[in-house]
């Protein structure tokens, strides 16, 4: 059993065995379709037709998740270049494929048949999908326009893997003595990259997210703040500007090559929001009704600030600041205090406690698993009741340099009926940039990485616990403005006593977090909501700027005209958006993470009526929302979970406005 969950010998891999591994798989997957193409006249079926398109293009899946995901989290710099130009490969790869003429003729072909107007339910989804995307990738267009698209697409490819690159890759910092960081602990100091200059040793504080936050939230120091803020905010370069400029360009071509009036329209369509008129109205919305609570957010900033050293101005790099002194003034949280109350085994025992408890699982660690660094975990999902394991899933949780820079869940194997009648076992990766342990502690996370923790872990149940017949819907294949909604609901562990209560302990005296950090913890989780939630706006309305009709090509001046949105000014010299990394993949989809928290949240209602770790909800939130993956619309799954038509009432309670 241990056999069909372990993947490629990631420790072993050389850019050649990528290579190999990728082109032998499109060659398998040529060789499937050339059946499927074959296939005479008046003999399509869906065994065929669609179940051998679904295997051959599984093959290529897999190459990309187990080779090409070295381009992410590879240490070698050989093999993360090779893998990267394969997952540009295989990607265009998929992009041919999609517009094949003869594959095309097949599955129409297949779609006239009796047998296919009686398809049920998934099967049915799948077919309907298919001949959707056809037409969304221009079949109804004279074939010379159709492969304009197609190189189109592929022009959208090479930018795509270029952008992250720079990102990935991109190293800057600010440089500083021991006192001007004396109010860092010296664990924190000690993880930094030191610097001699001139006999003395300095510490560099780069743009990871270990580094960067806890800076900017404790530096007294608005100087360095803003040195600090500014090299963040040219993250990625001013390369990466000229690039997403270039992809806009590319995706409003392709748009209106296809009869839509703008990028925004055409990824819409596919979505829960279903037009940009309902994104822009709900973003207007809400901008309406959270505007006055990050009003009093910044006034109490300002006059905190006005308190301190007589500033009369809270400016943009300041803000994560006078948040981090009000949560120490006001509710007496400081966030190293409270850290030393997780230390990873602990949350990682909470997080697995929790999972386990509520989704009727158990987890396993799986020493003997392949895995690509050291530092990487593995383990496998059985169910609690006991039996073989039917998943597995990778934790790789700290930062090194050039890997992937965010927090993220990657598929390296989704789960699906295989055409024997088992089921593959599906297998995720969480690839994250935690806080690092140092030479004299483990590593300590602070509440807010804790919430990401459970966050992304929320997506590695999506993927793991998936029970889709069809690759097509397995996991987290759900439209993309309900995708962050599983696992929004589950960040709301995060904030209740009695769960945090059961695990968080001192990593030195092993006390467990006091009663009163942790009602001080819960009580500030409104703190500046109204400042969160205008930023988050900024970001949706910002991509949506970038994708709608009237867009002038100049991404820079956008961002400044629209920055007042997060109730500070533009930072001259700055461009955020060469390292707004979701500008792909969630591009004209970035509102998708507001509009699917209200899901979230709302379901969470369910516990909060019995309790936060009631197994009949959790396995009945297994069933309805994990399992199912995309096999039916994301409302249809909230209504079917819920019991009810959803609301936006817990949403706007959870950022303290009134309903």
């Amino acid at each position: 059993m241990t056999q069909a969950l372990d993947l490629v010998k990631f420790e072993s891999l050389t850019p050649e065995a990528i290579a190999r591994a990728c082109k032998s798989a499109m060659d398998g997957c040529d060789a499937v379709i050339a059946d499927v193409v074959a296939v005479p006249a008046g003999k399509r079926t869906f065994a065929n037709t669609l179940l051998p398109l679904e295997e051959a293009t599984e093959l290529v899946a897999q190459a990309s998740g187990q080779h090409a995901f070295m381009a992410y989290v590879s240490a070698d710099d050989a093999l993360r270049a090779a893998a990267r130009e394969w997952d540009e490969k295989l990607d265009k790869y998929m992009v041919g494929l999609s517009f094949r003429e003869d594959l095309y003729e097949a599955i129409k072909a297949f779609a006239a048949t009796d047998e296919a107007k009686a398809l049920p339910g998934e099967d049915a989804r799948w077919l309907a999908f298919e001949l959707r995307d056809y037409r969304r990738n221009g079949f109804d267009l004279p074939e010379e326009q159709r492969q304009k698209v197609r190189e189109l697409f592929d022009k959208l490819v090479e930018l795509d893997v270029q952008f992250r690159k720079n990102i990935d890759e991109y190293e800057d910092g600010i440089v500083v003595t021991r006192e001007q960081v004396a109010m860092m602990p010296d664990a924190w100091v000690e993880s930094l990259a030191k610097v001699e200059e001139g006999g003395e040793t300095k510490y560099k504080v780069s743009l990871d997210y270990p580094e960067i936050q806890p800076f900017m939230a404790n530096c007294p120091d608005g100087e360095l703040r803003r040195q600090l803020f500014e090299k963040d905010q040219r993250k990625g370069g001013a390369v990466n500007v000229g690039i997403l400029e270039e992809a806009i360009r590319v995706r409003n071509e392709i748009a209106t090559m296809l009869g839509y009036d703008s990028w925004v329209a055409y990824r819409t369509e596919t979505r829960m929001a279903k037009t940009r008129d309902s994104v822009t109205g709900f973003l207007r919305d809400l901008r309406g009704k959270v505007t006055l609570k990050a009003a009093e957010d910044l006034q109490q900033m300002h006059d905190l600030a006005k308190a301190r050293s007589g500033a009369d101005t809270v400016n943009i790099w300041d803000w994560r600041y006078y948040h981090n002194e009000l949560l120490k003034t006001k509710f007496a949280v400081d966030e190293f205090e409270v850290a030393k109350y997780f230390p990873l085994d602990a949350v990682l025992e909470g997080l697995f406690g929790v999972y386990q408890h509520i989704l009727g699982v158990r987890f396993t660690e799986a020493p003997e698993a392949p895995r690509w660094h050291p530092d990487v975990l593995a383990y496998d999902i059985s169910e609690a009741g006991g039996g073989d394991p039917f998943a597995r899933f990778y934790m790789d949780l700290f930062p090194r340099p050039n890997k992937y820079g965010h927090a993220a869940a990657f598929t390296l194997r989704r789960g699906r009926r295989l055409p024997d009648g088992s089921y593959q076992f599906p297998v995720s990766s969480i690839v994250a940039n935690f806080t690092k342990p140092s030479s004299t502690q483990p590593s300590l996370l602070r509440h807010g990485e804790v919430d990401t923790f459970f966050h992304e872990f929320g997506h590695i149940m999506h993927q793991t616990l998936t029970r889709a017949e069809r690759s097509r819907f397995s996991g987290t294949q759900t439209e993309r403005d309900f995708v962050e909604a599983p696992s929004q609901m589950l960040e709301h562990w995060c904030w209740e006593a009695a769960v945090l209560s059961s695990f968080a302990r001192h990593y030195e005296t092993g006390a467990p977090l006091p009663k009163e950090m942790v009602d001080s913890l819960i009580a500030a989780k409104q703190l500046d909501s109204g400042i969160m939630a205008l930023r988050q706006l900024f970001f949706a309305t910002l991509d949506l700027a970038y994708h709608s009709p009237g867009f002038d090509g100049d991404t820079t001046s956008t961002l400044e005209a629209l920055h007042g949105i997060t109730g500070f000014p533009y930072t001259p010299g700055t461009h955020f958006q060469s390292g707004f990394g979701h500008l792909f993949g969630y591009d004209a989809g970035y509102y998708g993470y507001l509009w699917s928290q209200v899901f979230g949240d709302d379901m969470y209602t369910k516990f909060e009526a019995t309790s936060p770790m009631d197994t009949e909800t959790g396995l009945h939130y297994r069933k309805t929302i994990l399992e199912r993956g995309g096999t039916v619309d994301g409302d249809q799954l909230v209504r079917d979970f819920l019991g009810r038509e959803p609301n936006s009432e817990a949403f706007l309670r959870g950022l303290g406005l009134e309903v």
